[in-house]
C-alpha cells in the first residue's frame, strides 16, 4: 500500500498494538526496522473528527482502507444558509 498526505486508514492488530482510525498527513523518513513506517498524522474519532495528532509505528501490510470514509465535514452556515439568488428574479 502506497501511502500518501490525506488518506484514510485504519490500523488494525496486523499493523500495531494501536488500533485507530488515522488520516496520513505524511510517511516519516526515519531509520526503522524492515518492513515498518512511522506515520504522522491525526487520530479519529468515530465521526471522522480529529482528536489527537500522533507520529505512530506501523507496519504497512496490517493497514486497512476504511469500508466508508467519513464524509466531508460542512461549516453550519453552508449547510443552513439559503442561496443567494432565492427570492431574486432574474
Amino acid at each position: 500500500m502506497t501511502l500518501r498526505a490525506g488518506d484514510l486508514v485504519e490500523v488494525t492488530q496486523e499493523a500495531s498494538v494501536q488500533f485507530v482510525r488515522f488520516r496520513v498527513i505524511r510517511v516519516l523518513d526515519r531509520v526503522t526496522y524492515d518492513g515498518w513506517v512511522w506515520l504522522d498524522g491525526y487520530q479519529l474519532n468515530a465521526k471522522g473528527d480529529a482528536v489527537a495528532r500522533r507520529a505512530i509505528f506501523v507496519q504497512p501490510a496490517g493497514l486497512r482502507r476504511p469500508r466508508s470514509a467519513p464524509a466531508p465535514r460542512r461549516s453550519a452556515r453552508s449547510a443552513t444558509a439559503p442561496a443567494r439568488t432565492a427570492g431574486r428574479r432574474l
